[in-house]
């Protein structure tokens, strides 16, 4: 997930206490739910109720589905809804916009993939037809987490100290390799599928994919983790210098709020209670 927002100095979409309150909240229900994703998959890779796992994991995704839309709602907010200043800086078109969305999009294909398998009947209620598009449905949301995972990690520091950068790493990297294990297992279950329609079938998934999306869930838990104390410590340092927009956009999103709305919240919220006539 992405982070960049916290460390941007054009993160003015809400009053100071309010932003740092909902960044606190988005990195704990993220935290959250990648440990619920790795208890689900733990239960299902030790053999236990299998639908039960899987619809624990598809509610555990759904939470990072909404933290991601959370994600990228802030930083467009950050930014007054300006999607055209990705023109200007690509980092802010291609991490900060694109990255949350492919995230969330993979986690919704995978909650409908998940969603297929839990529905799944046994015996005469069994559909091969079913079983395929759940697969191809993991495989297509482990793509999604994958790319969104190396375009998170293309994240550039110009102003920040080696400790901001250090904290970034820390969670770009189980993030990437979480995503990756996340890939292998999606393509070792479509190949198991694709050569199951002979026989018929005695688990919901396989095996290894439980065990390598098992690992795969703790790499994004370390991640949750390791971004709860990224984000804390980067709202308690005083001294962290924090970035801003590339190629001009700085100064354009600066230019445009000058002219339209005051810099400080509480002003604003005055300015408005006054009558018109006063303003």
């Amino acid at each position: 997930m992405v982070k960049l927002a916290t460390a941007r100095e054009a993160r003015l979409y809400g009053p100071a206490l309010a932003v740092r309150r909902w960044e606190y909240i988005n990195a704990g229900v993220y935290a959250f739910a990648a440990l619920l994703l790795s208890a689900g998959l733990a239960a299902l890779s030790a053999g236990g109720a299998a639908r039960a796992g899987l619809a624990v994991a598809a509610a555990a995704l759904a939470a990072v589905a909404a933290v991601n839309a959370h994600d990228l709602a802030a930083h467009l907010a950050g930014v007054d809804w300006r999607v055209g200043l990705a023109r200007y800086d690509a980092q802010l078109g291609l991490v900060e916009f694109l990255v949350p969305a492919l995230h969330a999009a993979g986690c919704a294909l995978a909650v409908a993939g998940l969603a297929l398998l839990v529905s799944q009947g046994e015996g005469a209620g069994y559909s091969y037809g079913r079983e395929k598009h759940a697969a191809n449905m993991l495989l297509a949301a482990a793509l999604l987490w994958l790319l969104g995972s190396v375009l998170n990690s293309c994240q550039v520091y110009e102003r920040a100290d080696g400790r901001a950068q250090l904290l970034q790493s820390s969670v770009q990297m189980p993030m990437l390799l979480g995503s990756l294990l996340f890939l292998v297992a999606a393509v070792l279950n479509r190949r198991r599928v694709s050569g199951s329609w002979r026989h018929e079938p005695a688990i919901l998934v396989g095996r290894s994919w439980a065990w390598l999306c098992l690992l795969g869930s703790l790499l994004w838990l370390a991640a949750a983790l390791l971004n709860v104390l990224k984000v804390f410590m980067m709202h308690q340092s005083d001294a962290l210098r924090l970035e801003k927009l590339r190629g001009g956009a700085q100064e354009r999103l600066s230019r445009d709020r000058e002219g339209r709305v005051p810099l400080n919240w509480e002003e604003a919220a005055r300015r408005r209670a006054l009558p018109t006539e006063l303003r």
